[in-house]
């Protein structure tokens, strides 16, 4: 029996979640944070876009839109001063079609834009990219 790859996706990959059904994802994410978080969580909009812009690739020096799933962009709450003020919100976005290309199974979106989602917050709040990579990694080893 032949199977053309058409076909074939259908059964190695997810299929595409509405983008309502992700938005719920992304807020229940944001629910699931600690309460000290979420009061926390400052000027700062979290948006759902099925991928990132060619401005926003080049700004983190990412050459394939998939491998981008959420970007950080504004002034970490570690960075504001006594003259911060009267500025547009932050901006976290989530990229819809990278995460669904990463992920096998439909059960494995709500897990990743839980990661994902926390990741960019913790920008929010202060982390660089290098010490959130060294977190992570630390907990997958089960430290």
């Amino acid at each position: 029996m032949i199977i053309d790859i058409f076909h074939l996706r259908q059964y190695l990959w997810c299929p595409d979640v509405k983008i309502e059904e992700f938005g719920s994802l992304v807020a229940r994410a944001i629910e699931n944070l600690p309460a000290e978080f979420q009061r926390r969580l400052e000027n700062v909009d979290v948006v759902v876009e099925d991928w990132p812009t060619a401005g926003q690739l080049r700004k983190v020096k990412c050459i394939h839109r998939s491998q981008l799933l959420g970007l950080y962009e504004g002034v970490p709450q570690t960075k504001r001063g006594r003259r911060y003020g009267l500025v547009l919100p932050d901006k976290i976005s989530i990229f819809r079609k990278p995460i669904e290309a990463q992920c096998r199974f439909g059960d494995e979106i709500g897990a990743k834009v839980e990661e994902v989602v926390r990741h960019e917050i913790a920008h929010h709040f202060g982390l660089d990219e290098e010490t959130l990579r060294r977190i992570e990694s630390d907990k997958r080893r089960g430290k």
